[in-house]
């Protein structure tokens, strides 16, 4: 389960890196070749998508015991 969420943590962050980049790229006039639009957008979404991932994988790592709450104990 550690491995699944350190995978989806580096999806998150080179998705928003490829974002970055295309944002950066833009389109400048002088450029010889526009930039494609929507390839920002697309990398935003794909961001998203491994985000809810990320989320579930821990909900559902914590309802099977896989992952353990640390921190405040609860009121006894």
């Amino acid at each position: 389960m550690t491995y699944l969420a350190s995978a989806a943590f580096a999806a998150i962050l080179i998705s928003l890196a490829t974002a970055l980049y295309f944002m950066l790229k833009g389109g400048g006039a002088d450029e010889q070749k526009p930039a494609k639009p929507g390839r920002m957008a697309r990398a935003l979404t794909f961001r998203i998508g491994f985000s809810v991932l990320l989320f579930i994988c821990i909900l559902v790592g914590w309802k099977l015991g896989y992952l353990h709450p640390t921190g405040i104990p609860s009121g006894k």
